[in-house]
């Protein structure tokens, strides 16, 4: 009978792909289908931030490119939307009335981008991107010396920053908070990438909202809480997403803020599973790139009968933005954590965090490669016992945790 399965997947990002290649390493012969709203194959959204002005439609931004689904047997319908969910008939059917009958079917909705909702917002050269088309509406919209407002001092708002500071345009990065990167980096580590920001030609606001855009046809400039304002041809928005959990919510699977899953990415329909940006796993979802592969491979092994449980990956944000490689790993809040150590030099900053005397969290000025031990042992949570941490710096710490991990 197994000839007969039709695996079923709506959506085309990443967690759809690594589940597609599950299913196909666990099941040889049956069907696979992939929907996806875009009309092309499943690429790299990263690319949108980080390789702005690179060739977007380019075989490079692909996750894999078309030989491989077509070696795999595995079909991509683009530019296809699925509108709504039979689950008596284990049925989806697609906008234009198409009904496709599935045996396992896997929601990797994703998320939308969340909107700013405040005065002028809808003006036109406000953008907020997504998908492709967004980047290139926006990138076509430019002109020579335009001033770009970019909100949100995240890494996707930074990202989008040194993308078009790099490519010339004057830029001022606006962040509610009270630092860049809140999430990922301490103040003092903060502080230095603003630095960097600055030496680059950024400016930068921080602990300011918006109050509004200023325009009437099109967006003149950002007035701000305290009124100052500031003047720009273009502002660009990034300010988190919001799960598209509808088409669940519509067939009666269980949602929260994402589309409920256990550990195996199975949701309350024991047919229907569910990864990536759209599903919530322990009261969290997780919304990281590493995160939807991983959710994605648990999701489609368990489709095809092959039991894998998912384990929450260590977050982990690498960044080069400002030409200044840095990594953060892990839990990185003072607040929960134990004890923690800085080295600071320079231009130099390294910290690590520790609780229940195991490395938790790292914050680091260094590349790639260098976060290796540091993910290694977090992951691991290797024992830290008989280090004294009163008298011993990050690189002894760190040569220590290099040898007991051997």
């Amino acid at each position: 009978m197994a000839e007969n399965n039709h695996y079923v997947i709506v959506g085309s990002g990443v967690a759809s792909v690594n589940a597609a290649k599950a299913i196909r390493d666990h099941d040889g012969e049956a069907q696979i289908s992939i929907f996806g709203e875009e009309s092309a194959l499943p690429y790299n959204r990263v690319k949108l931030s980080k390789g702005l002005f690179t060739d977007l439609h380019s075989e490079k931004v692909l996750i894999k490119k078309e030989k491989w689904f077509r070696e795999n047997r595995i079909t991509v319908h683009d530019s296809t939307r699925i509108a709504s969910i039979d689950t008596e008939k284990k049925a989806v059917m697609t906008v234009d009335g198409q009904t496709i009958a599935y045996h396992k079917l896997l929601l990797c909705t994703g998320a939308t981008n969340r909107k700013l909702s405040l005065q002028g917002a809808s003006l036109s050269n406000v953008h907020n991107i997504r998908d492709r088309r967004d980047a290139d509406k926006f990138k076509n919209a430019l002109r020579i010396g335009d001033r770009i407002c970019v909100i949100g001092g995240g890494i996707q708002g930074l990202e989008t920053a040194w993308s078009l500071i790099q490519s010339g345009y004057p830029v001022t990065i606006i962040e509610a908070g009270s630092r860049l990167m809140p999430r990922q980096l301490d103040a003092q580590s903060s502080a230095m990438l603003m630095k960097k920001a600055v030496e680059f030609g950024a400016e930068v606001r921080l602990g300011q909202g918006v109050k509004r855009i200023i325009g009437t046809s099109r967006a003149e400039g950002i007035e701000l809480e305290d009124g100052s304002t500031l003047a720009c041809e273009h502002v660009v928005y990034s300010i988190g997403v919001i799960p598209n959990i509808a088409l669940a919510r519509e067939a009666d699977l269980e949602v929260g803020t994402g589309i409920i899953v256990n550990d195996q990415m199975q949701t309350n329909n024991i047919h229907i599973y569910a990864a990536g940006d759209c599903a919530e796993f322990q009261g969290k979802v997780d919304g990281l790139w590493g995160c939807a592969i991983e959710q994605g491979k648990v999701a489609g092994a368990n489709m095809a009968n092959h039991k894998a449980v998912y384990q929450r990956p260590v977050p982990m944000t690498l960044s080069n933005t400002f030409n200044t490689p840095l990594f953060s790993i892990g839990l990185v809040e003072e607040q929960q954590c134990d004890n923690s150590i800085t080295d600071s030099a320079q231009e130099r900053y390294k910290r690590i965090f520790m609780k229940n005397s195991s490395l938790c969290g790292a914050i680091a000025f260094e590349s790639v490669a260098a976060s290796l031990p540091y993910k290694a042992a977090i992951e691991q949570s290797l024992n830290l016992d008989g280090i004294d941490f009163e008298i011993c710096d990050v690189e002894e710490v760190m040569n220590e945790v290099t040898r007991r991990l051997q």
